[in-house]
């Protein structure tokens, strides 16, 4: 992404970015360096440290509600939306959405690309109303959220889990039936290497992931399933209806520079 720096003599308000993903590191330097107000909200404070320090940044730590947003955006004096969540966080997506709307507020949607699969499922529920998993061993890099729809199979297949390192995440982990032994913990990005080797370690037989782009590790994941010769399912993206959408940094920042225009 290539941008020329511009210097602003008054502001009116500010971006939020809906940050939490590496695209959305990306456009924080970017907009760091326009000199732009911007105000990036992350949903944990491991996340913080995705982004730079400069005093037109601000990180605000906490997951919004709906009922939170309005406060939120008149606190902030909020003149645009960049949402850069992950392609999975439907709530936040939706909330900004509809909040942009009531207040008025140009809203533009960054959707990191997808690859096309034949392998997909359209969602968690077809994938546990069907035979995919009985008697595998199935690697899940789903993220915590989703683990406790695969309790009630723990039973019926041998289950493991690749987890963010944080203390929710394992929580969530333990409550749906996983042991510490089928449980690791790391922080992308994860190489083609330590993904085999884990694969290999665990026996898996069955990975199943979210269609989270190249960006989430999911072409790395699929070029290691090839190799092994080992079944990947990922999970569709949930669809949501945006506004407006671009897969395209350098348009997704020039949206943020038109609303001072």
């Amino acid at each position: 992404m290539t941008y020329e720096k511009c210097h602003f003599s008054a502001f009116s308000g500010r971006i939020w970015l809906i940050g939490g993903t590496q695209e959305s590191a990306q456009l924080a330097a970017a907009i760091a360096h326009t000199q732009l107000p911007c105000t990036i909200s992350v949903t944990t404070e491991s996340a913080r440290s995705l982004y730079p320090s400069g005093s037109n940044l601000r990180v605000w730590v906490e997951r919004l509600t709906l009922s939170q947003i309005d406060e939120f955006l008149q606190q902030q004096q909020i003149v645009a939306v960049l949402d850069a969540s992950h392609p999975y966080a439907v709530e936040i997506s939706q909330s900004a959405i509809a909040a942009a709307r009531k207040w008025q507020i140009p809203y533009l949607r960054y959707e990191r690309p997808v690859l096309e699969q034949e392998e997909n499922l359209a969602s968690f529920e077809a994938l546990l109303s069907g035979k995919y998993l009985q008697g595998q061993r199935v690697l899940l890099t789903v993220g915590y959220r989703p683990l406790q729809l695969f309790q009630p199979w723990q039973e019926r297949a041998t289950l493991f889990a690749r987890l963010l390192p944080s203390a929710i995440a394992l929580e969530a982990a333990i409550k749906a039936g996983f042991t510490p032994d089928r449980l690791i913990c790391l922080r992308p990005p994860i190489s083609a290497e330590l993904e085999k080797a884990l694969w290999q370690q665990w026996k898996i037989s069955l990975v199943v992931t979210k269609a989270s782009g190249t960006a989430g590790g999911e072409d790395i994941k699929r070029t290691v399933a090839a190799e092994l010769g080992i079944p990947l399912i990922a999970i569709n993206r949930p669809t949501v209806e945006y506004p407006q959408q671009t897969s395209d940094l350098s348009h997704a920042l020039e949206f943020c520079l038109v609303q001072y225009n």
